[in-house]
């Protein structure tokens, strides 16, 4: 797999869940003009993808305060999306989901973003796409490991943060940290102050 990132994003148009219950076809143009974090997961009805799929809904919130649009991505239709969400949490369902659930049935968008794997399902690969379109930062995870909300909206905050101010954002950086003027000379302003 290669890295897409500083790529334009693949395009892709699918049948996908939305908030509302309803369905509709979504497209990556849909959300032109806007932050996108696009995740995938491998299969609906199944163990650690729920706890995924509900963390980023209860944080979905703060992706919006920051203008980004989260999208999740399977292999599953959207009726099976569906028949997931209209299960109970406490019985291993979604309940209501803030964000639309792609139906990649023909495994096209997968197959773009390099995750499927040898067995025709995705890997946990996530995206976080630039308001042109350009794939910024990915990373991609083996089936059994979940990933973290609080490192998506981290790596949300450096871009933004870099993008309004010039600045590059350092290890470990959180919104509000010391950051580093790309500078041979002016870096050493950060270098000083983190290490006095």
């Amino acid at each position: 797999m290669s890295s897409l990132v500083q790529q334009p994003a693949p395009s892709f148009s699918c049948q996908a869940v939305m908030p509302d219950g309803s369905f509709k076809q979504a497209s990556l143009e849909d959300y032109r003009g806007k932050y996108v974090v696009l995740f995938f997961y491998p299969l609906d009805f199944t163990f650690v993808c729920p706890t995924e799929i509900i963390a980023f809904s209860d944080a979905n919130q703060q992706f919006v305060d920051r203008g980004v649009q989260l999208l999740s991505c399977s292999i599953d239709s959207h009726f099976t999306h569906l028949a997931w969400r209209q299960r109970p949490r406490n019985e291993g369902g979604l309940g209501d989901i803030q964000y639309p659930m792609l139906a990649d049935v023909n495994r096209q968008v997968g197959e773009a973003y390099g995750v499927l794997t040898a067995g025709g399902v995705a890997l946990r690969g996530l995206f976080l796409i630039d308001k042109e379109g350009v794939v910024r930062y990915q990373v991609v995870n083996d089936l059994p490991l979940g990933r973290s909300v609080e490192e998506t909206l981290r790596m949300v905050d450096a871009l933004q943060y870099f993008e309004q101010n010039g600045e590059v954002c350092p290890a470990n950086w959180k919104k509000g940290g010391l950051t580093i003027k790309p500078d041979p000379q002016k870096s050493r302003e950060y270098f000083q102050k983190a290490n006095a």
